[in-house]
């Protein structure tokens, strides 16, 4: 899960840098975020249905191997059109990374650990941010951030062989009728669409934080991407702490009430502009609040997804978040360019406060069904 997003992370804390050296706009920087959640809202359907075919330990290689690749590329890159591209293709793990661990979980974890297990591995996305923040971001300090970006990608290559030696072998693809389908419906309708909405502040946040930081709060980058390794830090701790929280009867109201938290993080980050220190509590609120949504919608999709569907059901609530993603930092760039970080910090807590108004009107919608059915 780490992997599946470190390009993004990275692209995130090393921004200033990437600006400068490769004379980019903010606007690009937020393109990047764009094309790789694009490509991966648009195969995590098909992903799904791949992971259920050929099972999650073949997928997790490939996962792996196509990470490294595409952080190698964007290490190469001499310009914008190489990294759009490298990022772009950065979108096939990402579609791959929640149907495949999500299956790995079901196969082999009990359902009274499945809660906690899935937000362990749901807080390995924030890993991801914390590497990139902290130990690649000071690698970039010294060798620069290509040489950061090769770092990870060796990392990543060395990581898919130790899959391809550890993990157990795939069983053999279920026979099965059911006709895989390419449109959410029901619980995964909604959740998809309350990921549509979280995912496109959370991706505004990550991609924005650092040069947020050093543009407006006059940090030096170190400093700045240092932010995003306190984001993961807190997202890892929320996301493995709801995660246990979400029990049946009481996860399905879990959504709405992290996304109300996740107004009052966006809140935050808009004052800081007054208040530079205050960019620190914002950014522990973002992984506790926000980011920890994500999780508690997959645990939500574990508890209910029918027999055989787990994989499809997960691709298509991601490929809501990854739109999300992909469309974020595309509007929330157009004020970056002009240097009005308030007014985007504003449509960042309105995104998150759409995510929570759809995220409670299920959860109403959902009570009132189980309960005509006990009727």
């Amino acid at each position: 899960m780490a992997f599946s997003m470190l390009q993004l992370f990275l692209l995130g804390a090393l921004g200033p840098r990437l600006v400068d050296e490769l004379g980019i706009s903010p606007t690009v920087l937020g393109l990047t975020t764009t094309i790789g959640f694009g490509t991966a809202a648009v195969l995590s359907p098909m992903g799904g249905r791949i992971v259920d075919r050929i099972g999650p330990r073949r997928a997790l290689v490939v996962l792996l191997v196509v990470s490294a690749v595409a952080l190698a590329l964007i290490g190469a890159a001499p310009g914008a059109g190489l990294l759009l591209a490298a990022v772009a293709l950065g979108g096939v793990p990402q579609a791959l990374a929640n149907p495949a661990t999500n299956k790995a979980i079901l196969a082999s974890v009990p359902p009274a650990r499945r809660g906690s297990v899935t937000g362990t591995k749901q807080s390995g996305v924030q890993l991801g941010a914390f590497a990139a923040g902290l130990p690649l971001a000071a690698v970039a300090g010294g060798i620069g951030w290509r040489g950061a970006v090769w770092t990870a990608a060796g990392t990543a290559l060395l990581t898919g062989l130790w899959a391809l030696r550890t993990l157990p072998s795939d069983p053999p693809p279920p026979a099965t009728t059911m006709r895989p389908s390419l449109v959410p419906r029901g619980f995964v309708a909604w959740l998809a669409v309350f990921s549509l909405f979280l995912g496109s502040g959370i991706a505004s946040v990550n991609t924005y934080l650092a040069l947020f930081g050093v543009r407006e709060l006059e940090m030096g980058p170190g400093t700045a991407a240092a932010l995003v390794a306190v984001l993961g830090v807190a997202g890892i701790v929320g996301r493995v702490g709801w995660s246990r929280a979400a029990r049946p009867g009481r996860a399905e109201w879990l959504p709405g009430w992290l996304a109300v938290g996740a107004v009052g993080a966006a809140a935050l980050l808009a004052a800081a502009l007054s208040a530079p220190p205050l960019a620190w509590a914002a950014a522990v609120a973002v992984g506790v609040f926000a980011v920890s949504g994500n999780a508690v919608s997959m645990v939500l999709v574990m508890h209910r997804a029918a027999p055989g569907r787990a994989g499809q059901d997960s691709a298509l609530v991601a490929a809501g978040f990854f739109a999300g993603f992909a469309v974020g930092p595309l509007l929330f760039g157009l004020f970056a360019e002009t240097g009005r970080y308030g007014f985007g910090w504003m449509l960042v807590a309105m995104e998150f406060a759409a995510a929570g108004a759809v995220a409670f009107a299920w959860a109403v919608r959902d009570r009132r069904g189980r309960a005509g059915r006990s009727s």
